[in-house]
């Protein structure tokens, strides 16, 4: 069984895991794609030891999109709102055809590098762990696809944008990048998976949503 879960901010998807896993009964359970725990939308879960194997290339071969609220002015030690914030003095009036202009060269097969504070291992040991310790280290770039990249709102210094891309493109990283490109600095305020292949986000359901649907079943 394949359920497509809205995961809600605050948690993270492992928590999501472990809460359909005291749900269900089953103690097979994982997921297809991490969302960092500020982030929520379309978490999509496997249960029981035949669907657990389908994850991996779920996540791998499916295209996703995201709305990503971008924040120019400001940039964040972890790209994200988890991470310590500082103003970069440079916010500046930009025109709505200036950004459109940036965007463009984020289309296509890109080369982007993971973020520090990522699950990517090091030497067998998460790159995040690292980092926190004060470990010093490099992460090579990686080719992406970002196929569409589309202005939702544009009210400087925020920025909302739906982003259609491959596997492994790291939104907060794109957020930074932006903002290198406009001289501004940027970090990535707020984010929602709204789709994964033809997982979307209209059409998922909330762990109450999962837990009352269990509950009516054991009555009948």
């Amino acid at each position: 069984m394949l359920l497509n879960i809205n995961k809600p901010k605050g948690i993270t998807s492992h928590d999501v895991v472990d809460e359909v896993r005291r749900i269900t009964g089953e103690k097979r359970v994982g997921h297809a794609g991490t969302l960092d725990p500020f982030a929520t939308g379309v978490l999509v879960v496997g249960v029981t030891r035949e669907t657990t194997k389908l994850l991996g290339a779920l996540s791998q071969d499916s295209e996703k999109e995201y709305e990503a609220t971008i924040e120019l002015g400001k940039e964040s030690d972890t790209g994200d709102p988890e991470g310590k914030i500082t103003d970069t003095g440079k916010l500046r009036d930009i025109t709505k055809e200036e950004l459109l202009q940036v965007l463009k060269e984020f289309t296509g097969t890109i080369q982007q590098t993971p973020p520090l504070y990522s699950a990517i291992k090091v030497k067998g040991t998460p790159a995040y762990k690292r980092k926190r310790r004060g470990e010093e280290f490099t992460l090579s770039p990686r080719d992406i696809v970002i196929s569409d990249i589309t202005i939702v709102e544009f009210q400087p210094p925020f920025i909302k944008l739906r982003i259609t891309c491959s596997a492994g493109t790291y939104i907060r990283v794109l957020a930074q990048d932006i903002g290198k490109k406009l001289g501004t600095g940027a970090y990535l305020k707020e984010l929602t998976r709204t789709r994964v292949g033809e997982y979307l986000l209209s059409d998922s359901i909330t762990l109450q949503d999962l837990s009352n649907k269990y509950k009516i079943d054991k009555i009948k």
